[in-house]
């Protein structure tokens, strides 16, 4: 029961944590890596499941803003998005920019398959780094 409660703790920190909502997912992740509440691998795709949706979420909210809105912070953002298209959403798991380019790429209508892609890519290689690191300071530690 505890295990399930953990995984279900650590999706919904990550799920939040990609919205607009604050959260604090690596810090779970952490945790639960130190406790051993998983294998690894588990543990990540828990968590990239989790903030990927989160991250798609601000992508369809993205959709319903009406495409005639000007503002100073979009001209920038919007210029960089068009200029390196979806795989800027690698960025995306970088706080408040990440939940822009979301915002932005789902405002700008990109295809769905790249943005699929490079926004799960992104937040995977973040947890994959969080969770190394976390092992190997785990190891050095003992």
């Amino acid at each position: 029961m505890s295990d399930t409660l953990s995984l279900l703790s650590l999706f919904t920190s990550s799920f939040l944590s990609a919205t607009l909502l604050p959260g604090s997912s690596e810090a779970v992740l952490v945790a639960l890596l130190v406790a051993g509440s998983g294998p690894v691998s588990v543990l990540v795709i828990i968590a990239t499941i989790g903030n990927s949706l989160g991250g798609m979420t601000n992508v369809i909210l993205g959709r319903f803003f009406p495409q005639r809105i000007q503002s100073c912070w979009q001209g920038k953002a919007t210029d960089w998005l068009t200029r390196f298209g979806p795989a800027t959403l690698l960025l995306s798991w970088m706080p408040l920019i990440g939940d822009l380019l979301c915002l932005l790429a789902g405002w700008l209508r990109l295809s769905w398959g790249p943005v699929i892609f490079f926004l799960c890519l992104g937040k995977a290689l973040r947890y994959i780094v969080v969770a190394a690191a976390t092992v190997q300071g785990m190891a050095w530690w003992h």
